[in-house]
């Protein structure tokens, strides 16, 4: 075995790390190369730093002890490494928002309970007990969980660890309510208060199921009035404008007539009108962007809709999980739901977004009642066979 080499090694993205280098016989006598990421050049400014850390691995590079030396990385560490490769701006992989909620769930939540345990610290059943005395919902806490399972696994692929023992933590991510869905009656009186502009949203929203980045990322080109088809191809999240959430939402998605009067007269009436405007674009930015959803949500639609004796809380999502719910009870077939509601598995349209409606379930159950006590099943009746009673 060779003592081994210590080197300087760039990447493309993120600082550059101290990379330790060496070559051994396998057991057929063939030279095995190797090599492990000491860390990087900013928790070890120079090359003797680093190769007083490496000390372990050049006194035996092979040993059990040394291919766990990377526990020795705290959390917080490897939370500064994970950053600067995978939530770096110019990063394709990942959209705005999920950089975003990763860096608020990294400095609210992991690093202020973790960022001092070394890797090798962290424990499976610890990580489950402090997940469940989250004053969060379970959804919320399920995606602490999967972020640091990210995070190990980001440690892992780049030798920094060598297991990941978030995969064993047990988190559901069931609601613990059902979400609130709007009634047709609720629409309708919604839509007949609101103006043209606010009416046009919640008939859009209502009738595609269309997310809020969605909604208020279409510009004019993107509706095909004569085909009577809308083009989603860009959602617009925290003002910044980036793709759809999955390749699936970009399917188009049809129109209904009622909807594009509403598009026409908005159209006619709005200040920016040309096809590469937004439908909804802020007259307050000029039109450059388009209006705050949550914005018109908090400032309009809700004092409305508690002015009309709606007193249920939602939100955009609440109009796609209500357009869920309403295909559902007019018997639309589960495929075609899927396509209109455009998810990439029909598990999420069945198990997460579709609630069956109180009239339809009280009719599934007449009808079982109605097969029960029928003629037909009092003629059908066995006798019941006394020699298979004991006494």
């Amino acid at each position: 075995m060779q003592q081994g080499s210590l080197i300087r090694s760039e990447r493309k993205q993120g600082p550059a790390v101290w990379q330790f280098r060496w070559s051994d016989r396998g057991s057929n006598g063939e030279r095995i190369y190797r090599k492990r990421v000491i860390g990087t050049v900013d928790e070890y400014v120079d090359a003797e730093a680093a190769r007083r850390s490496a000390q372990c691995l050049l006194a035996d590079p092979t040993s059990k002890e040394l291919r766990s030396r990377h526990s020795t990385m705290t959390v917080h560490g490897l939370c500064k490494h994970f950053q600067h490769c995978e939530l770096v701006k110019d990063d394709n992989w990942r959209s705005y928002s999920t950089r975003r909620n990763y860096l608020f769930c990294l400095n609210r939540w992991i690093i202020p309970r973790w960022g001092k345990y070394e890797l090798g610290e962290v424990r499976t059943t610890e990580v489950e007990f402090w997940l469940r005395s989250l004053p969060l919902a379970r959804s919320t806490c399920a995606k602490i969980r999967n972020l640091m399972s990210v995070l190990f696994n980001h440690a892992w692929r780049h030798e920094l660890f060598d297991r990941n023992p978030i995969c064993l933590v047990r988190q559901s991510a069931k609601r613990r309510t059902t979400p609130n869905v709007l009634s047709p009656a609720e629409i309708k009186a919604l839509v007949d208060c609101l103006d043209i502009r606010e009416r046009t949203l919640v008939l859009l929203a209502a009738s595609t199921g269309l997310r809020q980045s969605e909604l208020f990322g279409l510009k004019w080109v993107d509706i095909d009035f004569a085909q009577a088809t809308m083009n989603v191809t860009r959602s617009v999240a925290y003002g910044v404008v980036g793709r759809c959430k999955t390749e699936s939402s970009q399917k188009p998605v049809p129109v209904h007539p009622i909807v594009t009067d509403a598009l026409s007269q908005w159209r006619q009436s709005c200040s920016f009108s040309k096809d590469d405007d937004w439908i909804f674009a802020s007259e307050h930015h000029g039109g450059r962007k388009p209006y705050s959803g949550q914005a018109i949500l908090r400032n309009v639609i809700r004092p409305t809709a508690q002015k009309l004796g709606i007193q249920k809380r939602f939100g955009w999502h609440t109009f796609r999980h209500t357009y869920s719910t309403l295909l559902r009870s007019v018997g639309t077939e589960f495929k075609v739901m899927q396509e209109l509601l455009r998810h990439s598995s029909l598990r999420s349209t069945l198990e997460i977004y579709t609630q069956a409606v109180t009239p339809a379930k009280r009719e599934a159950q007449a009808a079982v009642l109605s097969l029960v006590f029928s003629p037909e099943a009092k003629t059908e009746a066995v006798k019941p066979d006394l020699q298979n009673f004991t006494s």
